[in-house]
């Protein structure tokens, strides 16, 4: 894992569109197309506002979404949501391009397994993504892996549902999704984070962050979350 150290979270966040427009460039370059999946926080706004202004082919790019909560289209609690307002809404994405989480369905684990086969109709048998940007809480939590929670423990899927957190249920990637992805770059920000960074760098397994592969990842964060 790489770690670095920024003044602060704007500078954290524009760090982050550009090392995901290079690996945009790069995936495009050797296989014709960039598959990338987003968390939702408030931690990747900016990133995504300013990933929204880089000169990239957006047509062979395809969004799709590490987790989602159950709520209405267009909910504020929703990531799409602020998907579409910091990226969506401001980047030429064709619409076939974007892949939203279906939690609209009254069928979780059905919406769970659909999700699971559209990963694998454009990112094939196993679907593998270029790059997928995780945050944590405070918790330790990433993605909607919770602390807890049975989804901790699914490992025969690559996208399932979990129990109730925060008030909602939730569609969320699992552990062997997330850690075939070719690159996994966190944004890492706030000084409430700096017990669980240090925890994520010891590779405590026991925090569910801690459970994500370290081999192709990079870590962003800023003095605040870095502390000592």
């Amino acid at each position: 894992m790489d770690l670095e150290v920024l003044n602060d979270a704007d500078a954290v966040a524009k760090r982050g569109a550009g090392l995901i427009a290079a690996a945009a460039r790069e995936a495009i370059a050797t296989r014709g197309r960039f598959l990338a999946a987003f968390s939702g926080g408030r931690a990747p706004w900016v990133m995504l506002r300013e990933l929204a202004k880089q000169h990239l082919p957006w047509d062979q790019i395809h969004i799709f979404q590490i987790d989602e909560r159950v709520a209405p289209d267009g909910d504020p609690e929703r990531n799409l949501t602020h998907l579409r307002e910091t990226l969506l809404n401001h980047a030429p994405i064709p619409a076939q391009n974007v892949h939203p989480m279906p939690v609209e369905e009254a069928d979780l684990e059905g919406a769970a397994a659909q999700y699971a086969l559209t990963l694998q109709k454009i990112g094939g048998i196993p679907p593998v993504l270029d790059l997928a940007h995780l945050g944590m809480g405070p918790d330790g939590h990433t993605a909607s892996l919770i602390p807890g929670d049975p989804v901790l423990d699914v490992t025969d899927r690559d996208v399932a549902d979990t129990g109730v957190y925060q008030g909602r249920r939730r569609l969320t990637l699992t552990y062997p999704m997330l850690n075939r992805s070719r690159h996994i770059l966190w944004l890492i920000t706030g000084a409430d984070k700096e017990p669980m960074l240090k925890r994520i760098l010891s590779r405590d397994l026991s925090i569910p962050a801690g459970r994500v592969h370290q081999e192709q990842a990079i870590v962003l964060t800023d003095k605040a979350a870095a502390g000592s």
